[in-house]
This record gives structure tokens, C-alpha cells and sequence, in this order.
């Protein structure tokens, strides 16, 4: 027997899913390939799907750090810092938008609110639907969700973020059997 729970997540994922921008991840994944260093950042459960973007982005062969761990070095020109924010607004990512934007690098973020202050800072967005209790921008709800929180949205953007990597792999010719060559052997 079905949970009916699981198909209707699946089917709103499905749903939503669609009114995500291509050109806007083929926007970022071409940043993401010019970059120098790759920095990802997201707070809570959005965090964690950013966390394996960048597990991602190193196995692609890129030079890629998530924001707050110790061996993350300082940003600067030629850089990107991506930020996975439904709010737009976090305040800590607002803060390390302000430092990137001031040190020259480029700036990229998944988001539900474009016109949150993130958005308006950044370079490149790919705005993903869904709604999250904590929006604070003019912009409204992209989506109704029979999740709860931003579940909508967190689920969207890790797959946004394997979409990248997908485009990422034809722009510069990288398999799943190159990218297996860099993947962690100590577990």
C-alpha cells in the first residue's frame, strides 16, 4: 500500500518544480564554472541541502567551501558566494552577502523572495517557489504548500542545486565516473 502523504509531497514537487527559471540555473551554474572558489552558504535545513551542493561542487573538481567551517578561507575578487536563503533574509547570510559584495566577489542565491535584501545584492538568483513564515520582503507566497515551514522549498532546492551540478558536468565535460574519482575515501 501507497502513503498517500509521500505522492502528495512528490506531486507538489513535481508541480512546482516546473516554475523553475532554466536560464536562471544555466546563469549560475556558468558562475559556478568561472568562479575561482565556489563558497555555499544556508542557514537550517536549507543549509544542509547547500552542504551537499558543495560536497557536489568539489567532486565536480571545484574549489568549494561551506561558510562557518574552520578551513573556510576568506572570500575575495573572483570568487562566488551562494546562498540558499527562502527568506531572502537571514540575517547571517545578509552578513556575509555585505562582506562578499565589499570584498568584489560575485554572488548567487536560491530564494523564494527575490526582492528580499539578498536578492537585491545578488549578481544571479534562481527563485524557487514556496512560502516560509519568515518572509519579510514586499514579495508574496510563490507557492501553497501542504508541507510544513519551508519543507517545499528546501526539498526544491536540493534538487535545484543537482540540476546545476548537471549542467555543470556538460560545461566542462565531467562524468559521473570523474567526479567518483574525487570522492571522499576516508568515511
Amino acid at each position: 500500500m501507497r502513503s498517500e502523504t509521500l505522492h502528495n509531497i512528490v506531486e507538489e514537487i513535481s508541480q512546482y518544480s516546473e516554475k523553475v527559471d532554466a536560464r536562471q540555473i544555466q546563469n549560475v551554474a556558468q558562475l559556478c564554472q568561472q568562479a575561482n572558489r565556489i563558497f555555499v552558504a544556508g542557514a537550517g535545513r536549507s543549509g544542509f541541502a547547500a552542504r551537499g551542493f558543495a560536497n557536489r561542487l568539489m567532486q565536480l573538481g571545484k574549489v568549494a567551501y561551506f561558510v562557518g567551517e574552520t578551513t573556510t578561507p576568506a572570500i575575495q575578487k573572483g570568487d562566488l558566494l551562494l546562498l540558499g536563503s527562502g527568506s531572502g533574509s537571514t540575517s547571517s547570510l545578509v552578513i556575509d552577502a555585505k562582506k562578499a559584495q565589499e570584498k568584489g566577489a560575485s554572488i548567487a542565491t536560491l530564494t523564494i523572495y527575490p526582492n528580499a535584501e539578498i536578492g537585491r545584492i545578488a549578481d544571479a538568483l534562481i527563485v524557487i517557489p514556496g512560502e516560509t513564515p519568515k518572509n519579510e520582503s514586499s514579495d508574496k507566497d510563490t507557492a501553497h504548500s501542504i508541507q510544513p515551514m519551508g519543507s517545499l522549498f528546501e526539498q526544491l532546492s536540493w534538487l535545484t542545486y543537482d540540476t546545476i551540478v548537471m549542467e555543470m558536468m556538460k560545461l566542462s565535460g565531467e562524468t559521473a565516473t570523474t567526479m567518483f574519482n574525487r570522492h571522499a575515501n576516508l568515511e
